[in-house]
């Protein structure tokens, strides 16, 4: 529609019009509802243009039109007239360069072409001298010396060429008006072709979505207007195909269907998530977000079983990025998209925040993902995921009715730690990161001395004034101030009722004075 398309983008279309009509017949008698909608979209393009297609187009097609070749032989009589004087032309070509050759006594002459002289006669330099000489200076006409060739042109050459050019132009010119006519008539039926190209596109996602669900045991899930998320034994499907063949994917459960401890009616539910890095906090975050999706657009989900009330928006705070060509930090970026979340999630929506305050000083930021927690539970009241380093925020389950601890088991073996990637109720009492790091490959110096300061800053116990501060304080005791009305401002006032242009320096002397008289301290 565009005229952009080529030779086998028409080829493309004829044979995608073939397969709609073999995929219609497949689908036909299925008695499903979006099966056979998609069934007469597929038999609505007529086959007479699929099968003028095919009888216009030559079996081996360039990329693009302007190259001409693309038209199948025995389509159009006046182009295989058109073509085979072109041809014909070709083997008179290849005769002359033998009949030269004869006369001259040069079997190394060649006749070429190039697009600047056009067909001329290349002989080595040692018999060109001869050319120039007579007889032969009568019929070879002396075009270009080169390093080692000479060449000639003769009349006979030029009025051969001119015939040649002619035919090859009025070949391509017939084709060109061939592929115009086809693209004419797939424009003609351009609805019912998009029409097929839909349907084709809904048999792809259902057979797509149908292979998942049957080859990986992907469940149909239970999806309702509830505000249920309870999810059995979930996978995130592209981290267990990435691993595949070397380690067994470990499924987690997930429930965020819990009541608020008023009401009979479900509610969201927070996980507070603890444990290591490396340990799979951020897969569980991501398997569950896309648990969600898959279950909303209609497919399976990877999972046992999944009983999901509908998630209105999806909010994911995850990794660490920055944005320097506008001003923004890693953590402002972090923090703009968590004032985002805070500021539009609802009851309905899911929420997955991960290391939320990491960014900044370490009681900045825990202060930061304390209170965003407390947003959560009490203002947003969302279901929500909230993987944290900061062990600090497990003693918050105590006030925070619908908070649960959740954490990443792992396994100490031999100063080593061994990550289990499973989900269990309860809080971690470390990160292990040290650990971590000395599988990344820190020096070992560098390690003792971390696990020394270590054990020093643990002495002095960092966990007990948080254990005061969520038995002392109340839930949002910072609540916003009132914002007092603007007042009228009398030295403004005073300066509006000026125009220095029309002063004299006695008056503005004086009004400097009255300003002076009229300011306002503040308090």
């Amino acid at each position: 529609a565009m005229d952009r398309g080529g030779p086998r983008d028409l080829a493309a279309i004829g044979q995608g019009l073939v397969a709609a009509a073999s995929l219609a017949d497949l689908v036909a008698d299925t008695g499903a509802g979006e099966l056979t909608a998609a069934a007469e979209g597929l038999a609505r393009p007529d086959q007479v243009l699929a099968a003028h297609l095919a009888a216009a187009l030559a079996e081996d097609l360039p990329l693009l039109k302007r190259d001409g070749g693309f038209v199948r032989p025995g389509y159009r009589d006046s182009l295989d007239e058109t073509r085979a004087l072109r041809d014909e032309s070709r083997r008179v070509i290849a005769s002359l360069q033998t009949r030269y050759a004869e006369e001259t006594g040069i079997r190394a002459l060649k006749v070429k072409h190039n697009n600047v002289l056009g067909y001329f006669v290349e002989v080595a330099q040692q018999h060109g001298e001869t050319f120039l000489k007579a007889p032969l200076n009568e019929t070879f006409i002396h075009r270009q010396t080169m390093a080692g060739a000479m060449r000639f042109s003769t009349t006979e050459l030029g009025q051969l060429e001119a015939k040649i050019a002619g035919a090859a132009d009025r070949a391509l010119g017939i084709e060109l008006d061939v592929f115009a006519e086809l693209v004419r008539a797939i424009l003609d039926r351009s609805d019912a072709i998009r029409a097929a190209a839909s349907a084709i596109a809904v048999l792809d996602v259902a057979a797509s979505n149908a292979t998942l669900a049957a080859e990986e045991a992907w469940c149909r899930p239970l999806v309702d207007n509830s505000l249920a998320f309870a999810v059995k034994q979930a996978r995130h499907p592209v981290v267990e195909q990435a691993i595949r063949g070397r380690a067994p994917f470990v499924a987690n459960d997930c429930d965020l269907s819990g009541s608020d401890g008023k009401s009979h009616e479900p509610r969201g539910r927070i996980w507070l998530i603890t444990g290591p890095n490396m340990a799979g906090k951020s897969t569980f975050l991501r398997q569950n977000a896309l648990v969600a999706v898959l279950a909303q657009a209609g497919a399976f989900v990877p999972a046992a079983s999944a009983h999901i009330g509908i998630v209105d928006r999806l909010f994911s705070r995850v990794g660490a990025a920055d944005d320097l060509a506008r001003g923004r930090s890693t953590f402002m970026v972090e923090m703009v998209e968590t004032a985002a979340i805070l500021n539009q999630s609802g009851p309905r929506a899911l929420v997955i925040l991960d290391e939320i305050g990491r960014g900044t000083a370490t009681f900045d930021g825990l202060s930061i993902a304390w209170a965003a927690v407390e947003h959560l539970h009490e203002t947003n009241r969302c279901r929500a995921l909230f993987a944290t380093h900061f062990h600090e925020l497990t003693v918050l389950s105590r006030r925070l009715d619908r908070l649960s601890n959740a954490t990443m088991r792992v396994k100490e073996w031999r100063g080593d730690v061994i990550f289990l990637h499973e989900v269990t109720e309860g809080a971690a009492d470390r990160s292990y990161g040290i650990q971590v790091a000395k599988l990344a490959g820190l020096p070992s110096t560098v390690v003792e001395r971390a696990r020394q300061v270590l054990a020093e800053l643990e002495a002095t116990d960092r966990s007990a004034p948080t254990r005061r501060m969520v038995d002392d304080l109340p839930l949002f005791a910072a609540a916003p101030r009132p914002v007092a009305a603007p007042q009228a401002d009398p030295v403004l006032d005073l300066l509006d009722g000026m125009d220095p242009d029309d002063m004299t320096p006695r008056e503005a002397h004086e009004a400097l004075y009255a300003l002076k008289a009229r300011r306002v301290r503040t308090p």
